[in-house]
């Protein structure tokens, strides 16, 4: 099997961590673009003896780590740091250690090697992240699901963060006048709802109302993770974990804390 086959199958959840990793489509992408081009230029440096998507998340890890890659992004801090240091802000290791675990679902020695760390020093690095997590502004949540088990299981997640539930929608419509009615700080939505709509076009209805993070919820994530459209920052995959979804609720409400702070 060729080097792009083999690699072609981990590429759209190379790009969901990139994204959750950066916060930011623009900055994610250009991250992947680089390994890909580290990768074509050295392919006799691939380790062999390693699984495909483990070594592809080391070659990522490696450009994060060293690389001075032009992102384009002065989104969240809006000041004159360069991008790679601004990054390095705002997702230290425990943060990645968290989002390779939870969101990615990797070993614990699968993530020593990624991220080049201790497998001893990987609890201690998860209860950082876990901690920085409970030190987070509280806030209000929308939850637009139409599949009653995994809505009541999101609101136990979100309560058990500390925030507050400000409305549960199963239909596009419901979602408008639920968020009309509480303006949510933050909007877990489902691809499909109840009655065939759409939840991607139930959040782009209100992101035309105002500003706030999404994560989107899908059995399917890689067809949104095409690289041909913009596509979603933060994207859980069902079946899910309890610890994906509170990973991406604390990585979406981290951007926006920096934003609002800078």
């Amino acid at each position: 099997m060729s080097l792009a086959a083999t690699l072609k199958s981990h590429l759209p959840y190379l790009r969901r961590y990139a994204r959750a990793l950066t916060g930011s489509q623009k900055s994610g992408d250009a991250f992947v673009k680089a390994t890909l081009e580290a990768i074509v230029t050295e392919p006799q440096s691939l380790d062999q003896n390693i699984a495909p998507r483990v070594e592809l998340y080391k070659i990522f890890h490696r450009i994060w780590e060293t690389a001075n890659v032009d992102t384009g992004d002065v989104d969240y801090v809006g000041d004159t740091e360069s991008g790679q240091n601004r990054l390095r802000k705002i997702a230290p290791i425990s943060r990645q250690i968290l989002l390779l675990t939870a969101l990615e679902g990797f070993s614990t020695e699968e993530v020593a090697k990624i991220a080049d760390v201790g497998v001893n020093s990987i609890n201690g690095l998860l209860e950082d992240a876990i901690t920085d997590i409970d030190k987070e502004i509280r806030s209000d949540v929308l939850i637009i699901e139409d599949e009653a088990l995994i809505s009541m299981e999101l609101e136990q997640i979100v309560a058990g963060l500390g925030h507050n539930v400000c409305g549960t929608a199963i239909t596009h419509k419901e979602a408008l006048i639920a968020a009309e009615k509480n303006k949510p700080g933050l909007v877990l939505a489902d691809i499909q709802l109840a009655d065939g709509s759409s939840g991607i076009d139930a959040v782009k209805d209100i992101l035309e109302k105002f500003s706030v993070p999404v994560i989107f919820i899908t059995a399917f994530p890689e067809r949104l993770l095409t690289g041909e459209r913009p596509e979603p920052t933060f994207l859980i995959t069902k079946p899910f974990q309890p610890n994906a979804i509170r990973a991406a609720i604390s990585q979406a409400l981290f951007f926006t804390t920096e934003t609002q702070d800078a």
